[in-house]
C-alpha cells in the first residue's frame, strides 16, 4: 500500500512515538492510500500469524490485566507500551489493518500517573490502568483530534471532552488513541464503503483482510479483535456497534439511548445515536459500560437514565443466567444465508440446553415497516445536529454547517471523495426544520412503529425476557468501487425504538465470524447482559483472528 507523498509527516512509527512523547504534539494517522490489497506469499502469511502467538497480552481480559498490575507483573506503562507496540507491528505493518487513525502522545504520561496512584494505595476502579481506544467521533479536549476520519475537521477544537471520555478517564482508563471509522459514521453516502475514511484509509477485517469489517465502528471492532487494545468504544445510530462486532467476532453493547451521554460525539441522530462498548468478553464489555453511564447536564436524555442506570453491569452477569430465562426466536431474521441459519439452529439449542425456555418462533410484526420513516427521521435530524456541532467547535476548521462541508467535500475530491459521493449530505442539506410535520410525522410513526407496537408488543404478547436474531452475516468483500454487500441483519428495530442490543460471537462461516443479538426493552441492559454472558459461557465461540489473506 501507498502513502501520499504530502502525508508523510502523519505517520509515526514505534520509535518515533517513543521520542515525541514527551516533547509533544505528534500523532500517528494513517492517511490516505491506495487501497488495493497487495499480494503476498505464503511466507509472509506465516509471518502475519505469528502476530497472534507472539503477543504478551494477547486475549487478556481486563480482570486479568488488573491482576497484573497488582501483583506487580505489569504496570499500567507496560501495558500501555505492550499495545503502542501491537498497534506499530499490525495498524501500518505486516497485515495493515488501518484501525487507529492516531495514538494518543500523552498515553505514557496517563499510565504513569496512574501507577503513582495505585503505588500510593489507590485505585479507581476495575478500569484503572486498562488502555481503551475512542472511535474518532468522540471528542477529546487534548493533543488528539476529532475529526470523524475528515480532513474538513483537522484542526478543530471541542470545548472539553465528550462526557464519555471524561467518564472513562474519571474510571481510571488510559485513552489510547482515536480508532478509524466509516468516514462521518457512514452517513455521506449509500455506496460507502465500510471502514474507509478519508484520513485512515480503508480498514481490514483481521480475520480475512480482503473482507469488510462492517462500520461504521469498524477500527473501533478490528482493534478489539486483533488485540491492539482492552477494549474500545463505538457508536450507534443503526447498526454500527453491532454489526462491526459481529463482522470481526467481539461483544458489542448498543445501550438504551439515553443510558450514556452524547455530548461532544460527532453526530447524526439525537433519537437514535448512542456510544456503547466493544470487547472481547461479556465481562469486560460490561465493566466499560459501566464507567460510561451517567446523567448528563448538556445531554437531556440521559435525564430518563436516573435510576435505570447502573456502575456495575458485572453484578448482573451469571453463567447459568439463561436458566429460565423466555427466549424469542425472531424467526423472521433467518433465511438470508443458509450456514448462518445452521448456526443459529445451534444456537438455539445451546440456549434451551442451558435452561432457557426458547419460545420459537415470535414475530415483530412491524418489522417491515419500521424502517420506511427511519430515513427521513435522520436526514432532519442529520442536518440539525451536525451544524449545531460544528457550531460550537474552536480552533481552524473550514466548515461550520452542513452546507460549507459539502463544498468542502466538492472542492477536495481527490482524498474525500475518491470512491463514493456525499448524496446523504445533499438530501440532508434540502431538508428543513425540526417543526416541519414531515419530520415530527415520521418521529412519531418509526417509534410507535419500533416501540409500542414492535418490541414492547413482542413481549408482553409471549412475556419474553430477550428477543434473538442473527446480528449479520459474514463479512463480504471489500468493494471500493460499487461498496457495501449486506446480506442482512437486524439491528433495526432496536436502533429506532432507542432500545438496547447485545451482540456475542455465535461461530464462524469459512473462517468469518457471525454474531447473535440479544435485544428487548428499554433499560433492559441487566436482562440482556445476564442471557448473554450465559450464552457466551455455555458456547466460547470467540477466537484471535488469523489475519488471512482471503477465504479457502
Amino acid at each position: 500500500m501507498s502513502i501520499n507523498p504530502d502525508e508523510r509527516g502523519w505517520l509515526l512509527n514505534r520509535r518515533e512515538f517513543l521520542g515525541y512523547g514527551a516533547a509533544g504534539g505528534a500523532l500517528l494517522v494513517a492517511g490516505p492510500v491506495s487501497c488495493q490489497v497487495q499480494d503476498r506469499s505464503a511466507a509472509a502469511a506465516a509471518q502475519q500469524n505469528r502476530y497472534v502467538a507472539d503477543f504478551e497480552l494477547d486475549e487478556l481480559t481486563i480482570d486479568q490485566l488488573a491482576e497484573g498490575q497488582r501483583t506487580g507483573r505489569w504496570s499500567a506503562r507496560s501495558i500501555t507500551e505492550r499495545y503502542l507496540e501491537r498497534i506499530d507491528s499490525l495498524n501500518l505493518e505486516g497485515p495493515e489493518l488501518r484501525a487507529v487513525i492516531q495514538i494518543n502522545p500523552d498515553a505514557l504520561t496517563i499510565a504513569d500517573a496512574l501507577d503513582t496512584e495505585r503505588a500510593s494505595g489507590t485505585t479507581r476502579g476495575p478500569l484503572h490502568g486498562i488502555p481503551v481506544l475512542l472511535k474518532d467521533n468522540i471528542a477529546t479536549d487534548d493533543r488528539m483530534e476529532t475529526t470523524a476520519g475528515s480532513y474538513a475537521l483537522v484542526g478543530s477544537r471541542p470545548s472539553a471532552d465528550a462526557f464519555v471520555a471524561q467518564r472513562l478517564r474519571q474510571a481510571g482508563a488510559v485513552l489510547l488513541g482515536k480508532a478509524n471509522l466509516s468516514e462521518w459514521a457512514n452517513f455521506r453516502s449509500s455506496r460507502s464503503s465500510s471502514g474507509w475514511s478519508g484520513r485512515g484509509g480503508q480498514c481490514r477485517n483481521p480475520y480475512v483482510l480482503d473482507r469488510s469489517p462492517c462500520g461504521s465502528s469498524s477500527g473501533s471492532a478490528v482493534s478489539v479483535a486483533a488485540n491492539l487494545g482492552t477494549a474500545a468504544i463505538g457508536t450507534e445510530t443503526d447498526g454500527s456497534v453491532v454489526c462491526p462486532s459481529s463482522a470481526c467476532g467481539i461483544v458489542g453493547i448498543k445501550p438504551t439511548v439515553g443510558l450514556v451521554s452524547r455530548t461532544r460525539i460527532v453526530p447524526i441522530s439525537h433519537s437514535q445515536d448512542t456510544a456503547g462498548p466493544m470487547a472481547r468478553t461479556v465481562r469486560d464489555a460490561a465493566l466499560v459500560l459501566g464507567a460510561m453511564v451517567g446523567v448528563d447536564a448538556d445531554d437531556e436524555a440521559t435525564a430518563a437514565s436516573q435510576g435505570n442506570a447502573h456502575p456495575d453491569y458485572a453484578r448482573f452477569l451469571n453463567a447459568d443466567g439463561l436458566r429460565g430465562a423466555r427466549i424469542g426466536v425472531a424467526r423472521d431474521y433467518l433465511g438470508f444465508h443458509d450456514r448462518v441459519d445452521v448456526l443459529m439452529e445451534e444456537a438455539i439449542e445451546a440456549m434451551g440446553a442451558a435452561g432457557a425456555e426458547v419460545i420459537d418462533p415470535v414475530e415483530i410484526t412491524t418489522r417491515r415497516d419500521i424502517g420506511k420513516h427511519e430515513r427521513q427521521v435522520l436526514l432532519y435530524e442529520f442536518k440539525a445536529d451536525l451544524n449545531a456541532y460544528l457550531a460550537a467547535l474552536g480552533g481552524t476548521v473550514e466548515a461550520r454547517t452542513l452546507e460549507q462541508l459539502i463544498a468542502y467535500n466538492e472542492a477536495n475530491r481527490d482524498r474525500e471523495m475518491p470512491w463514493f459521493g456525499q448524496e446523504r449530505f445533499e438530501a440532508a442539506q434540502e431538508k428543513g426544520p425540526l417543526t416541519e410535520p414531515e419530520y415530527l410525522e415520521a418521529l412519531a410513526t418509526s417509534r410507535r412503529l419500533a416501540r409500542t407496537e414492535g418490541i414492547d408488543a413482542t413481549m408482553d404478547r409471549h412475556r419474553l425476557d430477550a428477543i434473538v436474531a442473527p446480528t449479520g452475516g459474514p463479512a463480504w468483500t471489500t468493494d471500493l468501487v460499487n461498496g457495501d454487500h449486506f446480506g442482512g441483519g437486524s439491528s433495526r428495530a432496536a436502533a429506532v425504538a432507542g432500545y438496547p442490543n447485545v451482540t456475542v460471537p455465535a461461530g464462524f462461516v469459512h473462517g468469518l465470524p457471525v454474531g447473535i443479538s440479544f435485544f428487548g426493552r428499554a433499560w433492559s441492559e441487566p436482562v440482556l447482559l445476564r442471557v448473554a454472558y450465559a450464552f457466551e459461557q455455555a458456547t466460547q465461540h470467540r477466537r484471535a483472528p488469523g489475519f488471512e489473506l482471503t477465504v479457502g
